[in-house]
């Protein structure tokens, strides 16, 4: 009997998942070429970039605006077509979502206070091309920069061929950076090649996560994005191949892809791996999806009522609902970083513009972050202006001293003459 691709797990007994790429050995690998690349400039970029990217010492390693604005020149017409329509629906959701934080202004004791919502001045945007070069992913994360009002994109990717230069164009990307992983983060982050970035995004493998974390708190980040996540949650409502599908479409991303099935009924699982071993005989990129599978698992839980609770131990990047009732089961998970309602609302729109970002949190993160979105990019900053600085500076001074600043009392009460 043949194994099963989706080894089967009970809903009480779910693997504790360290999030991939924080490893020790990885950490300390990346901080070390962090470290580097901050300390050797572009000399040591260089040298990582030609050692772990491919990239030949006398070929470009960063392009200006004027060199995208070639490319796109060039660019084959449906292709630019289809990028410049992507674009269009990333900035449109972006934008709706800037709108949706707005200045607020209020009345205090003595005056008034409020905030105000900006936009850092430099953003840095990664987008990977291991083994493919991805598009969607310099879209996502410039695109909504520039949404955001962002005054400067750079953005970093290793071996970018035209495509990738015009998409960086079509993106309202500055410049480009042909670097890729733990080099091309330091790059961002402390302005190798072009100038040093407020905040860092994208997504990547367990190299860039490491890096992303490293630089932390130097610029800000989006989030930890390590290899793609999937769960899909399916009843007997559900089309075994689409399930298994969908399951694949993530699975071939990467062979530390997360791949996992949820359901109340075992026959569902028996049906979707029929449908798992007959699409992997014909796709292309089945060695990868099959290494994937093997991080993967099935959930079998004993009821319906237990899936919610599941779902949110797992705490997927992506939560796909093949259920009857979507809705009504969205509404009692807490944790994912995308919900995709129904088997339609296929997980793979979200990766390619069809609603919101697809650069979300991986290994739990979605129990305490959202994923990239035009607030990635801004800032609340709170102002106070007081016209009448007496009413509040006796509260001011007495908690002052009960915390045993006498200075701090004191200026409050130099304002009591006002």
């Amino acid at each position: 009997m043949t194994a099963a691709l989706l080894r089967r797990v009970a809903g009480c007994a779910l693997p504790d998942r360290v999030p991939p790429g924080l490893d020790a050995e990885t950490r300390a690998a990346a901080s070390a070429i962090v470290d580097a690349v901050r300390d050797g400039g572009e000399t040591a970029l260089l040298a990582y970039a030609e050692r772990l990217d491919g990239w030949r010492r006398g070929s470009p390693w960063l392009y200006d605006r004027a060199a995208l604005e070639r490319s796109l020149q060039v660019l084959d017409r449906e292709a630019r077509a289809c990028l410049e329509r992507t674009a269009e629906r990333i900035a449109a959701f972006a934008q709706g979502q800037r709108g949706a934080l707005r200045d607020m202004e209020l009345a205090v004791p003595g005056g008034r206070a409020g905030h105000r919502v900006t936009p850092v001045d430099r953003a840095g945007c990664y987008a990977p091309a291991g083994r493919f070069p991805l598009p969607s992913s310099l879209l996502m994360t410039a695109v909504t920069a520039r949404a955001a009002g962002v005054r400067e994109v750079i953005v970093a990717s290793p071996r970018p061929g035209p495509l990738m230069l015009a998409t960086a164009a079509i993106a309202g990307a500055d410049a480009l950076l042909a670097v890729g992983g733990a080099q091309a983060i330091a790059a961002l982050a402390y302005g190798v090649g072009a100038g040093a970035c407020d905040v860092v995004v994208g997504p990547g493998n367990r190299w860039l996560t490491a890096a992303k974390q490293r630089v932390a708190g130097e610029v800000a980040i989006d989030f930890l994005a390590g290899p793609s996540e999937l769960v899909v949650v399916a009843d007997a409502t559900a089309d075994p191949g689409v399930v298994a599908a969908d399951l694949l479409a993530q699975a071939e991303h990467d062979p530390d892809a997360l791949p996992v099935l949820v359901t109340a009924e075992a026959p569902v699982i028996d049906a979707v791996e029929r449908e798992l071993v007959r699409r992997l005989e014909t796709l292309p990129t089945a060695q990868t999806a099959r290494a994937a599978l093997c991080n993967g698992f099935a959930v079998v839980c004993d009821d319906w009522s237990d899936v919610p609770a599941v779902c949110d131990r797992l705490a997927p990047e992506h939560l796909q609902l093949s259920v009857a009732d979507p809705a009504a089961l969205a509404a009692r998970c807490r944790h994912a970083g995308a919900f995709f309602l129904g088997e339609r609302s296929a997980e793979v729109f979200g990766d390619y513009g069809i609603g919101g970002n697809h650069v979300l949190p991986t290994g739990r993160g979605a129990r305490f972050t959202g994923g990239l979105s035009a607030l990635t990019f801004l800032r609340v900053q709170t102002w106070l202006e007081l016209t009448q600085p007496a009413i509040a500076a006796g509260d001011v001074a007495t908690l002052a001293r009960l915390e045993g600043l006498e200075a701090h009392a004191r200026a409050a009460e130099c304002r009591l003459q006002d």
